[in-house]
């Protein structure tokens, strides 16, 4: 590892040290087997001394995601200037807002010849407009976007829609270089295929405890299923922290718990082993994700997937074929499709050869992660 004082070839502008360690790593991996020496710099907040196993120089900032205090913001921005010009790198990749914003801002003042951006999905901001506050969050961010893209040799999208959005809401224009790649992808290696197991069908969610990823909807699926499917199992995979933003209120958590329809497990540190022990898998997500990682891994262990017509999840599901799409927010239908596993099992299986097919052709990281040097010239 070179020290931090060292100039690097390529700086990672991360949304936070756990993302970079899973959905970055092979893509690190890959630019140290080309001869390049990399760095990154994460939100001092949420810091994982694991990070550091990446083998490169990790450089904790003090980025407030969720906040719009500009005092924070250009605090955040100086301190990604200063640490371009102690590094120097010849290029920035930026991912989540902020550090796609502030990320790309201080690379032109600090003089980085190539900053690229990584859209990851559009999240909250983008997601329905109902209020004046909503609409006002969407505008500035849209703004501070446009600022920030406009200095970008290419834009890397995960999915149409948000490529489709930015254009629409001109925050690139029809002549701005942007590249679309099928999410961070998934090591096929780490995420063996593994045979259906025997026994009552288990339909698992793997994510945290927000009401835009859809866990109350797979809840009230597994409540309205669970007394005529008294053998099925409903596991929730995934930590619960009522503090953020749209998370399940602790009450309602409480209250699913004490009616025992669906087992709530928590967070693990690999959840390979649940992926293992599962028949379908369901995620009925309403946030505007990039392509959600926790469905290319279910995939590539060759596991069906239900979940919503949204972007970045639709991209995942070739409809009647590894899987079954249901409209976001719509309990019944996710319902029925459910029942449909458990009265037709034999479509776990055959719908969970066609998602490993799916992920080997498709989301393979070293596909994904070639396309990515290649626009980066690396």
């Amino acid at each position: 590892m070179r020290p931090p004082g060292t100039r690097v070839d390529v700086l990672i502008v991360a949304g936070n040290a756990r993302s970079l360690i899973a959905n970055r790593g092979d893509l690190i991996r890959e630019m140290q087997a080309r001869g390049h020496a990399v760095a990154a710099a994460v939100p001092r907040a949420d810091y994982l001394p694991e990070v550091e196993l990446l083998g490169i120089p990790v450089i904790p900032l003090d980025m407030a995601r969720a906040s719009l205090a500009p005092w924070q913001d250009l605090r955040t921005l100086a301190a990604l200037w200063l640490v371009m010009r102690r590094l120097r790198p010849r290029v920035v990749l930026g991912y989540t807002v902020k550090p796609v914003v502030y990320g790309s801002l201080a690379a032109r003042l600090a003089g980085v010849p190539r900053a690229y951006s990584l859209i990851t999905g559009l999240g909250l901001a983008f997601g329905e407009a109902r209020t004046r506050r909503a609409r006002l969050l969407r505008s500035l961010v849209s703004l501070l976007y446009r600022v920030g893209l406009a200095g970008n040799r290419t834009v890397f999208f995960q999915n149409p829609d948000d490529q489709e959005e930015f254009l629409a809401r001109r925050i690139l224009t029809a002549r701005s270089c942007s590249v679309r790649v099928n999410g961070s992808g998934v090591n096929l290696t780490e995420y063996p295929p593994c045979p259906i197991p025997e026994g009552p069908m288990l339909f698992l969610y793997v994510g945290r405890l927000l009401l835009d990823k859809g866990v109350d909807q797979f809840v009230a699926a597994a409540e309205q299923l669970k007394p005529a499917f008294p053998d099925a199992r409903f596991v929730v995979v995934g930590p619960h922290d009522p503090k953020l933003p749209h998370a399940c209120p602790a009450e309602e958590v409480a209250g699913w718990n004490e009616r025992g329809h669906v087992e709530f497990i928590g967070g693990v540190r690999d959840v390979r082993p649940w992926l293992a022990k599962c028949h379908v898998f369901v995620f009925p997500s309403t946030y505007r994700e990039g392509i959600p990682r926790c469905v290319l891994e279910a995939m590539a262990t060759g596991r069906a997937i239900v979940t919503t017509d949204a972007p970045g999840c639709r991209e995942t599901v070739l409809p009647g074929d590894n899987g079954i799409l249901v409209p976001p927010r719509d309990v019944q239908s996710l319902t029925r499709t459910m029942r449909r596993f458990l009265e037709t099992p034999e479509l776990a299986e055959r719908m969970g050869r066609a998602s490993r097919r799916l992920a080997v052709e498709r989301f393979d990281v070293r596909l994904v992660n070639r396309v990515m040097l290649e626009a980066m010239g690396l």
